[in-house]
């Protein structure tokens, strides 16, 4: 049972958010107000299956804090979605949205289903109710939802269009994440990617490591995972990718994978393993590589006390949400791993959304050059002011992490105040 706990990631988000507060020196009122979500909908949705039998599924959405904006975040269908994982996530968002000084708070939604065996009819079915349940929550000013693990531009079109339903009007900025024809922004597909590709760029510079040199490994090969892998050639000018894996298991090659083959292959046959030339290798053996970035960029609490220890990378940027828990990150910096912390390597995701809700709301579209240069700029910026109160409070052991919750937490608390509400 105390591991079970300890491996909550709402009561890590917790534990992370008071270790912030202590060292602000944030008031009672302030603190106890942010460690728990402003609210909160449970929703059941009964969903007609294509064998014509009602299946009923369970959903949440949940808006941690709006002190800075619109609540904001995505929307994930997994089989084993539970309120606590979308309270830590909603939490995190909120963290992720003011260290990039962008003008939103934090959400999250999930709905407990196993997409990949569903029909698109059923997904389609199950995507409108969810609407039609969580929409009166929902609005430009209110909370913008996103795509997020299992979710698409397809099932983000399906939402958007049964909101229009709801609400008798086109309102294309409530829901991000969408297609380009029903006002998408450009550069949104591998904006969670690219975001940590910048502050990779960033650490090399800092650590005084070439990039265009440095072997990494990427554990998770999803959406972000894929786009890690070639975006680190292609963005930072060369590296060589050692090993990958997915849910099934992993790849090795000490002489390197070509990065724009492995996606090919794995969107082919949907997996990683059996690509030429290369040896299998678990999840488990691939965060423990030598290597000078580890990607990990699959689920939740995948680097432990237990092998933490073990880490041998020189940087860690968690494309993932969560995958380290408090007592590995402590055990990752003080054996010198430079961890970018979740909020902050992933937060190119939600940066472009914002970008695509502003160019919804003014109806006038950028290029993709511009999106790439304005994401660039805010998380360069981010990534600078994390490093800086590292380097600010390095006296008191802190993690880059806690620095990163350091000036988000201080943001969120000055707007909660300057509002009145505490």
């Amino acid at each position: 049972m105390a591991k079970e706990e300890k491996l909550n990631p709402f009561k890590i988000a917790q534990a992370q958010l008071d270790e912030a507060a202590e060292l602000l020196g944030l008031d009672e009122g302030t603190h106890m107000a942010l460690r728990t979500p402003m609210r909160e909908l449970h929703v059941t949705l009964p969903v007609r299956m294509d064998n014509g039998k009602v299946k009923v599924f369970q959903g949440f959405r949940v808006q941690y804090n709006d002190a800075r904006g619109p609540t904001k975040g995505g929307i994930r269908y997994h089989p084993e979605e539970t309120i606590d994982t979308v309270r830590a996530l909603a939490a995190w968002m909120t963290w992720k949205t003011a260290v990039v000084d962008i003008p939103l708070g934090g959400g999250k939604g999930g709905i407990v289903c196993n997409p990949k065996e569903m029909s698109q009819g059923e997904l389609e079915r199950l995507s409108r109710q969810y609407i039609r349940q969580v929409g009166r929550i929902l609005g430009i000013g209110k909370d913008s939802p996103a795509p997020d693990v299992y979710t698409t531009p397809q099932i983000m079109a399906w939402m958007m269009d049964e909101f229009y339903w709801q609400i008798g009007y086109n309102d294309f900025g409530v829901i991000t994440g969408k297609p380009i024809a029903l006002g998408g922004s450009l550069g949104r597909s591998d904006a969670t990617a690219r975001g940590g590709i910048y502050t990779v760029r960033e650490a090399c510079k800092h650590l005084g490591i070439d990039p265009a040199k440095a072997t990494y490994a990427i554990q998770g090969f999803g959406n972000a995972g894929q786009f890690a892998a070639t975006l680190h050639t292609d963005v930072l000018g060369g590296g060589k990718l050692v090993a990958v894996s997915d849910s099934r298991g992993g790849i090795f090659s000490k002489d390197g994978i070509a990065p724009h083959a492995i996606v090919e292959h794995k969107l082919k046959t949907g997996k990683v393993e059996g690509f030429p030339n290369t040896k299998p290798i678990t999840n488990e053996a691939l965060l423990e590589l030598e290597v000078d970035v580890l990607y990990p960029a699959a689920l939740e609490n995948v680097i432990t006390d237990k092998n933490a220890g073990n880490i041998k990378a020189k940087i860690s940027c968690e494309l993932a949400n969560g995958p380290t828990t408090p007592e590995a990150d402590k055990i990752l910096t003080k054996n010198g791993v430079f961890i970018i912390p979740d909020f902050l390597a992933n937060a190119g995701g939600v940066t472009v959304s914002y970008f695509e809700m502003v160019q919804d709301h003014y109806n006038y579209f950028w290029d993709l050059k511009t999106v790439h240069e304005r994401l660039d700029a805010k998380m360069t910026k981010a990534f600078h002011d994390v490093l800086n109160t590292f380097n600010q409070y390095k006296k008191k052991n802190i993690t880059m992490r806690t620095a990163a919750y350091l000036v988000s937490v201080a943001r969120v608390a000055e707007a909660m105040k300057l509002r009145g509400w505490v």
